[in-house]
């Protein structure tokens, strides 16, 4: 056995690294400290939160552990429960259920056994909270949660106070009452900035109220709190865990505001951060968020290879997978994807970015009615809301609808009010994707200087980024409507030149495979626009339009 002198050197050493939250060092002199000789129940407390702290989720279990059961042996109940408590958190947040649950029933035995009232109380309602939630009990989990803030505020304890409101925030979220729930939200994230809270409970509530931002698209407040997220984790070279998790989000605001080179290179550090010392939560995100990039560059088999490592270590592919299909012209395949996918997930969150995909994909395939009403569930989201980002993603996709179902005319302020709120969140991408829709629209309804101008808008910002995928098909529409000079869709002139060939709405839907329905809403749209009465003088126009 070492002197205790080298012990106390250790703890000396472990002590001052605390103090500069050097959690790296730290650890290792609580490990020389412990070899040399256990540790108090105090040291082994702050020896778990350094485990904590550099990703080691094994290590901070066994030593948690450890503490509890000094604290009991030390007879200091309401520490045992706390340690308890922590470990209930991180079982929990691992959905080792079970085991938390256990952890949770012996912390409220070891309370009543105590017989005195102290913060711990407060603590144990925390996970009973995030419990409700799960089972989407959200007045048992609000209720929880005020009781926590209750307790904590008694005791000052400015842990569980941040801890259960924060909590409060994303259940009125989940309730719907965002504007209430984002103002509980930024009021956690004060004592997190103020410096009120510990190291082991900051970066848990600043991912937290980070992912409530992105679940309801404000983006701003995601932006606002990723900034401070960074500048947190920049102060501590040596934490581990949300290094990786700042550079997702920091990925995804980049993404948005087109800045895609060093978006891919945010989530290539995203990676290498979770990936380090083991595979943490998260690195399969990090991964997609660089599928997504490369997909939207034309880079499909990197992107292909992306979605599929990212699927492979628990992060779903979709729907960027289906948007890839659409993208490499595999229709049918996108539309199985997302069909499948629309069915699946029906929380908001996740929902929204998937009736976006659903109605490109179903306009695409020509199924309108199915994209209307995708459009129009979007649209309800955005106005419960009530997001920039969320009102112009809906306001796009009834612009798309409208232009597919011949009304140009009502799609034009549709899409026009869009791009004013993409400009407004600085998204040039979207922005270019709207201007290509609204150019689209002004040529259907003669406007073709204005159209010019729009398509012009759009290709020049695909240029800039990158996006090759969309530069190419701007492109081929509109080398298909120069060349032919009509006003009419690329699908609608297929309809017009098989009708010059004398077939039936029949055959003309099985050779498009699609369906009737469709096929005579194309005819309507086409003697509507050029003005025609018969088959027969469409089949002339397309004749003298060397259409056929």
């Amino acid at each position: 056995m070492k002197p205790a002198s080298t012990k106390s050197g250790a703890l000396e050493r472990a002590h001052e690294a605390l103090r500069l939250c050097a959690w790296e060092t730290a650890f290792k002199e609580f490990s020389s400290a412990d070899r040399a000789s256990p540790l108090t129940a105090d040291d082994l407390s702050y020896f778990a939160m350094t485990a904590h702290l550099t990703a080691r989720t094994a290590e901070c279990s066994e030593i948690m552990t450890r503490a509890h059961q000094a604290f009991l042996q030390a007879g200091d109940r309401p520490r045992a429960v706390r340690c308890a408590f922590w470990l209930t958190f991180m079982l929990m947040l691992r959905g080792e259920m079970a085991q938390a649950g256990g952890w949770l029933a012996r912390s409220r035995r070891l309370l009543d056994e105590c017989g005195q009232e102290c913060v711990e109380e407060a603590y144990l309602l925390v996970p009973i909270g995030y419990r409700a939630v799960q089972e989407s009990d959200f007045d048992t989990a609000f209720s929880s949660f005020a009781k926590a803030i209750a307790v904590g505020e008694r005791y000052h304890d400015a842990d569980i106070v941040s801890l259960a409101r924060q909590g409060q925030g994303r259940v009125l979220i989940r309730k719907g009452e965002v504007a209430r729930g984002l103002s509980l939200l930024d009021e956690a994230m004060v004592a997190v900035t103020a410096g009120d809270v510990s190291p082991m409970v900051v970066g848990g509530i600043y991912c937290s109220v980070i992912e409530a931002c992105s679940e309801v698209f404000d983006v701003r407040r995601a932006q606002e709190w990723t900034n401070a997220l960074d500048q947190w984790c920049t102060s501590q070279p040596e934490l581990v865990p949300y290094h990786g998790q700042c550079q997702i989000r920091r990925s995804e605001i980049l993404k948005m505001h087109g800045a895609w080179s060093e978006a891919s290179a945010a989530a290539e550090h995203a990676r290498e951060r979770l990936s380090h010392p083991r595979p943490q939560p998260g690195v399969g995100l990090a991964l997609y968020c660089r599928a997504e990039l490369l997909r939207l560059r034309g880079e499909f088999a990197e992107a292909e290879a992306a979605y599929k490592e990212a699927a492979e270590l628990g992060q779903s592919q979709q729907p960027g997978l289906a948007l890839l299909r659409l993208a490499q012209g595999q229709i049918e395949a996108a539309c199985t994807a997302v069909r499948s996918l629309e069915q699946q997930v029906k929380a908001q969150a996740g929902r929204s970015r998937v009736l976006e995909a659903y109605v490109e994909i179903m306009l695409a395939a020509e199924d309108v009615t199915c994209a209307r009403a995708a459009a129009d569930e979007l649209n309800a989201i955005a106005s419960r809301v009530n997001t920039t980002f969320l009102r112009a993603m809906s306001l796009q996709a009834q612009g798309a609808v409208l232009l597919a179902e011949g009304k140009s005319p009502e799609a034009l302020p549709v899409l026009r009010h869009s791009l004013e709120l993409w400009r407004e969140l600085e998204a040039p991408y979207e922005a270019a994707r709207v201007r290509g829709l609204i150019g689209t629209a002004c040529r259907e309804q003669g406007d073709h200087e204005q159209a010019t101008m729009e398509i012009a808008a759009a290709r020049r910002i695909f240029e800039q980024l990158g996006a090759q995928p969309d530069l190419s098909s701007l492109e081929r529409c509109n080398a298909t409507e120069g060349a032919s000079g009509s006003l009419l869709t690329s699908r609608e002139r297929e309809v017009l030149a098989l009708i010059a060939t004398g077939k039936t709405n029949r055959a003309i839907a099985d050779k498009l495979f699609i369906s009737e329905k469709t096929v005579a809403r194309h005819i309507s749209n086409i003697f509507n626009k050029l003005d025609l009465s018969s088959r027969s003088a469409a089949t002339a126009y397309a004749y003298q339009h060397r259409l056929v």
